[in-house]
């Protein structure tokens, strides 16, 4: 185990060594590349910038106007009947939308019902087996200039139901 810890902490250090030598081997003026990659990726963060905004405001509305609850309390009779665990309703919808804060409901669903119940279990299988589409897709779209998306969206939706049920089938399985 000790050397896994040696190695962990020596990776990162010895590749941004392995870099400078490489750029060094190769004559590349390295302070110059890496100031225009910085320069690059303030441009990208400035272009991106009134999407981030736009998606964080729509989220904290969407948190502060008790949508979740309602959406909780019309979807939880057909949880039920399916084995879903209807507590954790919310954080499949805003698994969709946003990263930090269904990371927010994640913590908040740790702390009443435990890491290791099978709630915790579930939505920790379920958060590594879904994408926040609506924040990739803003997000990486804009970067790169794509307006025309087709069956992005339809084909993300999909993978993502897929990844809940694979989730509870797997999460029942394993600890029902």
């Amino acid at each position: 185990m000790n050397i896994l810890i040696l190695i962990s902490d020596l990776l990162v250090p010895l590749i941004f060594v392995f870099i400078i030598f490489y750029g060094y081997t190769k004559k590349v003026e390295i302070y110059d590349v890496f100031v225009e990659g910085a320069k690059d990726g303030l441009k990208t963060i400035i272009q991106i910038m009134p999407t981030l905004i736009g998606l964080m405001v729509s989220v904290g509305i969407l948190r502060a106007s008790g949508a979740l609850t309602l959406l909780e309390h019309a979807i939880s009779p057909i949880a039920e009947l399916i084995g879903y665990p209807k507590e954790t309703v919310p954080l499949t919808f805003m698994r969709l939308i946003s990263s930090s804060a269904s990371t927010g409901i994640l913590l908040d669903l740790y702390k009443n019902y435990g890491p290791d119940s099978f709630t915790g279990r579930f939505v920790s299988v379920m958060m590594s087996s879904t994408e926040t589409i609506a924040y990739t897709m803003s997000i990486y779209f804009m970067a790169v200039k794509i307006t025309k998306t087709r069956y992005t969206l339809h084909g993300a939706i999909v993978a993502n139901i897929a990844g809940v049920a694979a989730s509870l089938w797997i999460s029942t399985l394993l600890w029902g």
